[in-house]
Formats: structure tokens, C-alpha cells, sequence
């Protein structure tokens, strides 16, 4: 085991709680990582806030506008191939949603509100919003969330370059609970007791979700350093941002499993986006596969080996889903 640190010491504490407390414990983490891999956020007065603001609500419509292009253009061809119904993807439902969140967001921004504390305010209203577009079907979230993405991206780049790490915080929030099923998770979690080990090891976990990402992402970039993705290089920044989210993303849908004690969530929802996504951004799957094996790594830095039983089944059986034998090609 890791000798316990600073950040570890503050976080013994959370292993104590309620299962109502996991979407806070999820918010903590953003706290962690601003700690370890940004310092504080960048401190700017508020006049100069107000600006932003103001200009990036202004560009709000036609980012969305163009993130809907970009992302129809990018799936066209595999929502046909993958005899997804194009009638229950609604644009003008898309680009509403859109403008509500991150007209929230920015608020939220332009108010100094951290981002930790904008993740409790909009989850259930973004858990509401991804129920819709899953419940007619799990693939759709794909397309939608990577709208939501995109435009988070397009408005980024509009804004100050001194204010843009700000704003990928912010912005952060919105795609954590769009591509991860944090509801989903925070209903199962409350059907534990409290002192449930099962439930332990996933609130232990869970605070530490971006670190284990961000370690996870710089050794794979290690690994394939001359890795080229549809984007750009793999070590680029912007492909990192969506390594080190589909990292937590699939941290996630591990711990949701765990919780509910089945693997439909993987099945249901992340395999069949992998399959959908995958290919056409151009990962090949023994990224995934090192990707997944350095995660199990990374969990027992933090989890002491008697409590690994309760993760290990649904964490192989992951790994197994995107084996060599389902999908051979190496890189």
C-alpha cells in the first residue's frame, strides 16, 4: 500500500459516509484535483467575469449551432450503421438543453461559484436529462453529450486565454454528467447501509477519480508515444481532456456496476458507445485494454487488498469485454 499522504488524510473522513452523500463525495474530487494538478483557481475580479460572461452568452447560440454540425457531420455514418433511429434524436431539444446548462454554468462562473458546488446544483437536473435521451436509447448519449462537448470546447476557445482554465473547470462539470452515470450510481449507493465494505471501497475511490485518471492517461502517453487518434497526437491537449474523461468515464461505469452488483450498465450503455465511438475517433481497442490494466493498478494504491474482492469480478470482466478475442487488432 501507498504510504498515506496529505490528500489520502483528508479523505479517510469520506470513507465514513451516508450513501446520500456520494454525489458530494464526487464533487470533493474536483477539489483534489484542482489541488494536485492546477493549484487554486485562478483568481480575477469580477468585472472582468461579468465581461466573459457577457460575451460568451452572446456566443452561446452559435457555438451550439456549430457543435450540432460538427458532431451530425462526425456520426452521420454510424448512427446509420448502427440502425440508430434518427427521429428520436430532436436538435432544436438538443440545442435547448444546450443553451439552459451552460447558461447555468456560466452563471455559476461569473458568480465565483466553485465548480465543486455547481456539480451538487445541476446533477439531478443533467441526470434528468440524460435519463431522457437513454431511456429511448443507451447510444444516443453519445451523440448528445458530445454536442454539449463540442460546444463547451467552441466557447472555451472564444473566451480570454487567461480565463480558459477557469472555464474548463466549469465546463467539466457539464460533461462528467452527461458521459458518466453519476444518478445512476448515487441510486444504487443509497440501497447500501452505511458501513457496507462494498460501498466503502467505491467512496474511496471515487474522490480520487481524476488523479487515477490523469496517471492512468500519462503512462498510456508513455507507452504509444507516436500514437496518432482522429484529433491529433495522443499526447496533444486536446486529446488528452477526452483520454483523461473517458478514464473517468469508465471508472464510473465500473463502480455502478459494483454498486448494483450486475453488469447491464457496461453492457447496456458504455459497450455499445465504445463500439459506436471507438473506431471512427480512431482508438484502437489495446489502448482500452492498457488503459483498463493500469486503472487496476492505480486502485490499489488506495484500496487495501482484502477489500479488492468486490471489484475485481466486474473490473476483469471489463477488461474481458474488450479482450484480444473480441477485438484482435493491436496496434
Amino acid at each position: 500500500m501507498r504510504q498515506p499522504n496529505k490528500r489520502q488524510a483528508i479523505d479517510e473522513p469520506l470513507a465514513k459516509a451516508s450513501p446520500v452523500q456520494l454525489a458530494q463525495l464526487w464533487a470533493k474530487r474536483y477539489v483534489i484535483a484542482i489541488e494536485t494538478y492546477e493549484g487554486t483557481l485562478q483568481e480575477s475580479n469580477p468585472q472582468s467575469r461579468t465581461a466573459v460572461v457577457e460575451h460568451l452568452t452572446s456566443e452561446l447560440r452559435s457555438a451550439s449551432a456549430k457543435a450540432w454540425n460538427l458532431t451530425e457531420s462526425f456520426l452521420a455514418h454510424e448512427v446509420k450503421r448502427h440502425r440508430i433511429n434518427a427521429n428520436l434524436i430532436d436538435p432544436w431539444s438538443v440545442a435547448g438543453d444546450v443553451h439552459r446548462v451552460y447558461a447555468k454554468a456560466l452563471a455559476a462562473y461569473g458568480k465565483h461559484i466553485p465548480p465543486q458546488q455547481l456539480s451538487v446544483k445541476i446533477a439531478s437536473g443533467l441526470g434528468v436529462i440524460r435519463k431522457r435521451y437513454t431511456s429511448g436509447d443507451p447510444r444516443l448519449i453519445g451523440f448528445v453529450s458530445m454536442q454539449f462537448h463540442h460546444c463547451g470546447q467552441m466557447l472555451i476557445e472564444s473566451a480570454p486565454e487567461s480565463e480558459q482554465g477557469t472555464l474548463a473547470a466549469y465546463f467539466k462539470v457539464i460533461d462528467d454528467h452527461l458521459y458518466m452515470p453519476l444518478q445512476r450510481a448515487y441510486a444504487a449507493a443509497a440501497r447500501y447501509a452505511y458501513d457496507d465494505e462494498r460501498l466503502k471501497v467505491v467512496q474511496t475511490l471515487l474522490p480520487h477519480s481524476t488523479v487515477i485518471a490523469n496517471n492512468v492517461v500519462d503512462r498510456v502517453n508513455t507507452i504509444y508515444p507516436n500514437y496518432q487518434c482522429y484529433t491529433d497526437r495522443l499526447d496533444s491537449d486536446v486529446v488528452r481532456v477526452s483520454s483523461v474523461r473517458d478514464t473517468e468515464m469508465f471508472q464510473i461505469y465500473l463502480w455502478t456496476c459494483v454498486l448494483e452488483q450486475s453488469l447491464s450498465a457496461i453492457q447496456q450503455e458504455l459497450f455499445p458507445l465504445c463500439v459506436m465511438l471507438y473506431p471512427t475517433l480512431k482508438v484502437n481497442w489495446e489502448l482500452v485494454r492498457h488503459m483498463l490494466h493500469l486503472m487496476g493498478q492505480e486502485f490499489e494504491q488506495y484500496v487495501e487488498q482484502s477489500r479488492v474482492k468486490h471489484y475485481e469480478p466486474y473490473h476483469q470482466a471489463l477488461w474481458q469485454m474488450f479482450s484480444p478475442e473480441v477485438f484482435p487488432d493491436m496496434i
